[in-house]
């Protein structure tokens, strides 16, 4: 959760963003129980305290910095300059607010690049029960998307028609992102609303979740839980992260700041 220092900081932080987007940021909150992070504790460049940055593969050109000239709500965010190749992968790490039955998320992001026709993935959270491999949330054929790892199952399915029940992240302004995982259901809403083409569920949607339902008991133990980028072919891009939340119940995205 954010706090801010006086009614001074928050005039000038709602006249910034209404000079940037024409609208009012959203003001966020931390329900109870919650793990909340909006940055401002950071007090150098390097992200630390709660996250820890990590290179999945090989150190490259990728970085991962607080910024300080770019937030959602406050005075700072998680920057990430993602750089295309295998050695360039690039995220910030916490274990905080992770594990357990259910685990449901809410962020805002913010890319300069629109979603490529190749895999990217600016989410990650490592599956205990299923090798230690990734669960990835990004994008593909320009929409968002789920990727499995393990099966490189896709959610929803690249065909046309499950490519067309996802949505694009929005290019140059901040963007509410939420999901929820209990048991074996994977929802995910965009600005509130929810993404058809991003429920996986126990009955296999043709071009949706068939795919990823595939593989019986699905059921994700996740350990970690990483914001950042990587990309294995073309995809360049730069992104800031902010207002993370992590709890045991769905978190909404708040209410616009009057």
């Amino acid at each position: 959760m954010r706090w801010r220092t006086g009614a001074v900081l928050a005039a000038a932080v709602v006249a910034a963003e209404l000079t940037a987007t024409g609208q009012a940021p959203a003001a966020v909150s931390c329900p109870s129980g919650a793990f909340c992070d909006g940055f401002e504790t950071q007090s150098g460049p390097t992200p630390s305290g709660d996250w820890t940055t990590v290179f999945p593969n090989c150190q490259g050109t990728g970085t991962a910095t607080v910024d300080t000239t770019t937030a959602h709500d406050g005075t700072r965010s998680l920057r990430i300059d993602g750089r295309a190749g295998y050695c360039n992968h690039v995220f910030v790490s916490t274990t905080r607010g992770i594990g357990g039955s259910a685990v449901y998320t809410r962020f805002f992001v913010r890319h300069t690049t629109a979603l490529p026709d190749a895999h990217v993935a600016f989410l990650a959270m490592r599956d205990s029960a299923d090798g230690n491999k990734d669960l990835r949330m990004g994008g593909q054929n320009r929409a968002l998307q789920w990727n499995r790892e393990s099966d490189d199952a896709t959610l929803p399915e690249q065909s046309p028609v499950g490519v067309a029940q996802s949505v694009p992240l929005a290019v140059g302004q901040w963007t509410c992102v939420e999901f929820g995982i209990s048991g074996s259901e994977l929802r995910t809403w965009v600005n509130g609303t929810e993404v058809a083409g991003l429920h996986a569920d126990t009955t296999p949607t043709p071009d949706v979740d068939s795919q990823w339902l595939r593989r019986g008991n699905w059921r994700p133990a996740l350990t970690d839980f990483r914001l950042g980028w990587e990309s294995y072919g073309v995809g360049d891009d730069t992104l800031w992260f902010d207002d993370v939340a992590l709890g045991t119940t769905r978190l909404g995205c708040g209410t616009t700041r009057n």
